[in-house]
């Protein structure tokens, strides 16, 4: 397949010295040569995918690659957040020895935030490193999981405890792909958009506010938009702070309490971005609670939380030592200090680690469950 010249791409960068990448961001970049062999390291390319994905895409990746002179070899996984494991990674492990794979080879993750994780640390763990990019087809995975290096696995303990931060070559995100993915992962997705404008962005919260029909209507425009503003905002915190010593924190909002609810009903159960709403419903209730947003504030949370149809509750069947318990594991805790993503004011949030457990618990009890 000839390169595609006519497509309209938008391409941004995460800044990481040598290590910088580029973001792609068009409908049909998939198909477009010139966005993705020159982030290959060398002939071989390990595809990773999931039974979900490959159908629709997989095809259309071949042939994008097609006529390259490349050894194109493909694993396949089972699809949810519950196959995040060590097991799904020996199998990317297992190919790439049987496929006898060297070290200039590359992995291309093609799918949402489970298979980009999952296949960035089979990368940043077999032969100690190699390339890999990344393909996102969720909303979720475009805008957030994608850039900035996490990969890893989770533990029945705790989400996302064993990994390495390992930065891909590119991201190529493809608007096209989210016509094929349920509403209920579109919502998904939102929540970590929202997030951007709740921690960084007043004046793109509020144009969420008003465009979020549109963008669960699939506007290429609107969707266009947020997927690069949320990039940007993530490229410029990460640059800033690659390993999470300080600021790059800030893009856990919601995320402590998030966890906890996944960990605790099953991963899958609650989709990442269904569990990081509710959590940053409950982190915006206690900045209210150390009074920091008004009631008006909290009202504005819940409602364009309501509106992307991402739940403002927690589960029914977890109580206040339930979420203590798993939010003990947070990776962002330091020296047994819990510490938690608030917001001083719609659009700028804080790390503090000075909550009083009095506060918390009071929230935790009288927490809206459903």
């Amino acid at each position: 397949m000839s390169s595609v010249s006519s497509l309209s791409v938008e391409s941004l960068s995460v800044s990481l010295g040598e290590r910088s990448y580029p973001i792609h961001v068009g409908a049909g970049v998939l198909a477009s040569r010139e966005h993705l062999l020159p982030y290959l390291a060398g002939r071989q390319v390990m595809i990773v995918t999931n039974e979900v994905i490959a159908p629709h895409y997989l095809a259309a990746l071949k042939q994008t690659l097609a006529g390259a002179d490349l050894e194109i070899r493909e694993v396949i996984l089972p699809d949810g957040e519950a196959t995040k494991t060590l097991a799904s990674v020996e199998r990317i492990w297992d190919a790439l020895l049987a496929a006898g794979f060297n070290r200039r080879c590359t992995l291309i993750a093609l799918g949402g935030g489970v298979i980009g994780d999952m296949a960035g640390y089979a990368a940043a763990s077999y032969q100690r490193g190699v390339a890999f990019i990344q393909i996102p087809t969720t909303l979720l995975a475009q805008v957030d999981s994608s850039v900035g290096g996490k990969t890893g696995v989770n533990h029945p303990r705790g989400k996302n405890m064993i990994g390495a931060f390992w930065q891909p070559r590119a991201v190529i995100v493809d608007t096209d792909t989210l016509r094929t993915l349920p509403a209920r992962e579109l919502s998904a997705g939102l929540a970590e958009v929202i997030k951007y404008g709740l921690i960084w962005d007043l004046s793109f919260l509020e144009w969420l506010e008003e465009n979020l029909a549109a963008l669960r209507a699939l506007d290429e425009a609107a969707i266009r938009h947020a997927i690069r503003r949320s990039c940007e905002i993530k490229a410029e915190v990460v640059a800033e702070d690659e390993t999470e010593q300080g600021v790059r924190a800030l893009l856990n909002l919601g995320h402590t309490f998030g966890h906890a609810i996944e960990a605790h009903q099953g991963y899958g159960n609650w989709l990442h971005g269904e569990a990081v709403g509710a959590g940053m419903m409950m982190a915006a209730r206690l900045s209210a609670d150390r009074g920091w947003l008004s009631e008006a504030d909290v009202e504005r949370v819940a409602a364009i939380l309501i509106a992307a149809d991402l739940p403002v509750t927690a589960p029914a069947n977890m109580q206040a030592g339930d979420f203590l318990s798993r939010m003990r594991l947070d990776k962002k805790n330091l020296d047994s200090r819990l510490r938690l993503i608030l917001l001083e004011a719609l659009g700028r949030a804080v790390i503090r680690d000075d909550t009083e457990a009095e506060l918390l618990q009071r929230l935790l009890e009288r927490f809206p469950r459903a």
